[in-house]
């Protein structure tokens, strides 16, 4: 008898945990477990303001598959069909032909992808914040645009170099808002000719308060805060094209950058979720039980589970927004690490558990130094809240190995300052051979 097929799609936070607990809890030849990934890291999302802000390494913030997944099959490519029908997934590698997998339990954990709107120009023009990539091109823009505005006088160009626009006021939006202006603070000290005046920080958010994952107090301290520090924060205010990069909102004013960072929300990675044939929300979340299996109380789907930001998981403990689990690590951690008990104990003819887990409260850091904490009715504020949210994160990411490579940065940093050096060629990696390389006589 051959032991039977799990196929895990998408290897961030909930996939990787899911293969990484499975090959604890399976016994040897029990499963053969296949995860299927375009990347061969799971990034750990909430260090990505920090490497924003030149804080910590971008390859420490990620957990590199092959090292940490010793006895899980690994594809590079994209699940593009999920036929559960027959029990048939269609992968397609980076590079090579599609082919089809057959499997016998499938997990569908793809995670979530930047939502936007069709606004003119943020296409062409905005970054977002979903990837590691992401944040260093954000790091090297900034210090690239403080050594070109220091080199030319002042005037429109120099003003659009020091502009930096984000949109979105929610955690990861404030978080690297936060992050950003304490570099941008810390690159006046190597860039007299630019006074902290010329550096303008515009936050962009459409409701009426910032970090809804906190309390009004709270969010409004860090408002003051923000403030202290010379941001300007718009609120109940859209943007309604960026053209050029000429940022244009609905109060009618018009403000050029050259560094625009889109965090105005997520949505369930929608490639997946088209393509398969598994129930789904009408937000495009795949429908989960309290037990992490697809379906509904009335109607399981056999042989497929979700977890993570692609899943509509009910909360039982009644605290989440329309009854279901907020989209955030904690939530897909966990649910990732139950799935995989409960994925064994079905193949084992045993009764899965139910997912409940009251939300531990919010963290964020705020620049060097400096946080905000929010549990229930307790907040901290300050200094003691940037210790929290170094202590809960440091020790959140996964494996001792990457645990240290974290804190050796931060240690690096707070004797030797930051490494405010940018490579802005970084993603041209041939321009410097193409310059001078011959080539052949016509």
């Amino acid at each position: 008898m051959t032991a039977p097929k799990i196929l895990i799609v998408g290897g961030g936070y909930a996939g990787f945990y899911t293969a990484w607990k499975l090959e604890k809890h399976l016994r040897k030849g029990e499963a053969d477990v296949t995860v299927v990934d375009p990347l061969p890291y799971m990034t750990y999302l909430p260090f990505l303001p920090e490497v924003a802000a030149g804080s910590i390494e971008p390859r420490h913030i990620v957990t590199g598959h092959r090292r940490h997944l010793k006895r899980t099959h690994l594809a590079t490519g994209k699940v593009t069909s999920i036929n559960h029908a027959e029990k048939v997934a269609t992968i397609t590698p980076t590079d090579g032909e599609p082919y089809e997998f057959p499997y016998d339990q499938i997990v569908v954990t793809a995670g979530s992808v930047s939502r936007t709107f069709p606004i003119p120009g943020i296409a062409e023009n905005a970054i977002g914040l979903k990837a590691v990539e992401e944040a260093v091109a954000i790091r090297d823009r900034l210090m690239s645009n403080f050594g070109k505005a220091a080199s030319i006088p002042p005037g429109p160009e120099r003003d659009r170099l020091l502009s930096v626009i984000v949109v979105g006021g929610g955690f990861a939006g404030i978080e690297v808002f936060a992050e950003l202006r304490s570099l941008a603070s810390s690159l006046l000290a190597s860039h007299p000719e630019i006074s902290a005046d010329e550096v303008r920080f515009n936050l962009i958010e459409a409701m009426g308060r910032i970090m809804p994952e906190v309390s009004v107090p709270t969010s409004e301290w860090v408002l003051k805060d923000l403030a202290k520090r010379g941001a300007n924060v718009h609120l109940d205010t859209q943007v309604v094209s960026a053209v050029d990069g000429n940022v244009e909102l609905s109060t009618g004013d018009v403000i050029p950058s050259d560094l625009i960072i889109w965090t105005a929300g997520v949505m369930a990675n929608p490639q997946v979720v088209k393509g398969s044939d598994l129930p789904a929300d009408e937000r495009g979340r795949i429908k989960g039980r309290a037990d992490l299996q697809v379906g509904t109380d009335d109607a399981p789907v056999e042989g497929a589970w979700t977890a993570g930001d692609i899943s509509a998981i009910p909360d039982l403990t009644g605290g989440g927004v329309g009854g279901f689990c907020v989209p955030n690590a904690q939530h897909a951690v966990r649910q990732a690490k139950l799935l995989a008990k409960n994925l064994v104990a079905v193949l084992r003819g045993e009764k899965p558990q139910e997912y409940k887990h009251k939300n531990l409260g919010a963290v964020a850091g705020l620049g060097l130094y400096n946080g905000v904490f929010q549990s229930g009715k307790i907040a901290l504020k300050g200094f003691v809240a940037w210790v929290a949210h170094r202590g809960y994160h440091g020790l959140a990411m996964p494996s001792w190995e990457r645990k240290w490579r974290v804190i050796y940065d931060w240690w690096n940093n707070f004797w030797l300052g930051r490494d405010n050096t940018p490579l802005p060629k970084l993603d041209q990696p041939r321009a410097f051979f193409e310059e001078y390389a011959s080539k052949p006589r016509s």
